[in-house]
């Protein structure tokens, strides 16, 4: 089925319930998304550009990167929007729309949330259960499944409920591929990731 239509779905959910604020509008203009900590304002702006590929998203994280000094090739993203436009109304447009947004998503992962660099500050100061919290909040910020299922495996030796996590992200993948398109399908998909979430979100020690 369409991954980027069920990623439209859950992932709004995803992020409301991380960031635990509502923000009332899309724009990063407003005061709502200004108050919000650099990691939060990052994670709001790879949210839009993921689900809304656009040069005014674009030009958003770009100003974004400028502000905080952080590295980000948004330039490579170009290619992106460029098959947007070039698949729309094809015949074999959804699979082409699947496959360019796995693509994209492991772009986004390439930019690093910042909450695994503060997990990596703790794991030194032998903050162990910091760690693993702020490992689970950036794993939580991840979009591929590669990256999650990396970043599970390597918290398993200092977390093992991480295998778990594996494991029932391994059967909602399945889940996902195998769904239906149509409303209740995807109702149940969102209630299987909300679920899983928070799982991953509960901090078993």
């Amino acid at each position: 089925m369409n991954w980027s239509i069920v990623f439209f779905v859950v992932m709004m959910l995803l992020l409301l319930r991380i960031l635990r604020l509502r923000i009332r509008a899309n724009s990063t203009r407003s005061e709502s998304f200004k108050k919000l900590p650099p990691k939060d304002q990052l994670a709001v702006l790879k949210e839009c550009l993921l689900n809304n590929p656009s040069e005014a998203n674009l030009r958003n994280l770009a100003d974004f990167s400028k502000r905080t000094s952080l590295e980000i090739d948004v330039e490579s993203y170009r290619p992106f929007l460029k098959s947007q436009l070039e698949i729309f109304d094809r015949k074999d447009a959804i699979a082409e729309d699947n496959e360019l947004y796995a693509k994209e998503c492991e772009w986004m992962d390439k930019i690093t949330p910042t909450e695994f660099e503060e997990a990596k500050a703790f794991k030194q100061e032998n903050e162990t259960q910091k760690f693993i919290e702020r490992t689970l909040e950036g794993i939580a910020r991840l979009y591929s499944d590669d990256a999650i299922l990396n970043a599970l495996s390597e918290l398993a030796p200092d977390y093992p409920h991480a295998n778990k996590l594996v494991e029932s992200y391994r059967a909602l993948m399945q889940a996902r591929d195998e769904s239906l398109a149509d409303d209740k399908s995807l109702e149940k998909l969102r209630k299987q990731k909300e679920a899983w979430e928070e799982d991953l979100l509960n901090v078993r020690i």
